[in-house]
């Protein structure tokens, strides 16, 4: 069976047992953005119900196994497979919101992580936010580093959250929400 649909059962599962699924969604689609990039988007979870909510959606994945589902779920909605690290990766627009859900954090290569933010903050409108979710593992990113790679991409940290659910964010927690927002 393929990644994809292994994956996609994962939250069916969730959401069948009455689990909200849409937590990822819920947080960005409070700053109400037009439009929207869901970086490591995988079978497209967020990006789907983000345009179902109306946003103007594109997802990207380096895994060809999760787009392939994301497509078939959502044809139309642009799905593109590209890797987050390629510095010449572009999108021909720029986004209000570019999304890093699901861990992509720390998923991308490791020594990656800066280029990946700098990448994010490029795709990024003037006033538009990167949203960020991850786990803090021991020597994988933490605040500390995430927030010194988003100032050199030049974007300022407007919150930080420990949960999506916006629970207050605390030294020792084990998951962090960050969003941070291009000036202008």
């Amino acid at each position: 069976m393929p990644r994809g649909a292994d994956y996609d059962r994962r939250f069916e599962r969730l959401a069948s047992a009455g689990v909200d699924v849409h937590g990822e969604a819920d947080f960005v689609d409070a700053y109400a953005p037009a439009s929207v990039l869901d970086a490591g988007c995988g079978t497209g979870r967020v990006a789907i119900e983000l345009s179902r909510r109306g946003r103007a959606v594109v997802g990207v994945d380096v895994d060809a196994g999760m787009l392939e589902a994301a497509r078939r779920k959502a044809p139309d909605i642009e799905w593109v497979e590209a890797d987050l690290t390629d510095p010449q990766l572009d999108f021909g627009r720029t986004f209000d919101a570019v999304v890093l859900a699901g861990n992509v954090l720390i998923f991308v290569p490791s020594g990656s992580e800066e280029r990946v933010i700098a990448n994010a903050a490029r795709w990024l409108a003037p006033g538009g936010r990167l949203v960020a979710g991850y786990s803090l593992r021991p020597g994988g990113l933490d605040p500390v580093r995430h927030d010194a790679f988003a100032t050199a991409a030049g974007l300022e940290l407007e919150e930080r959250w420990s949960t999506w659910d916006r629970t207050p964010f605390r030294a020792g927690d084990d998951y962090a929400v960050a969003v941070h927002r291009r000036p202008g």
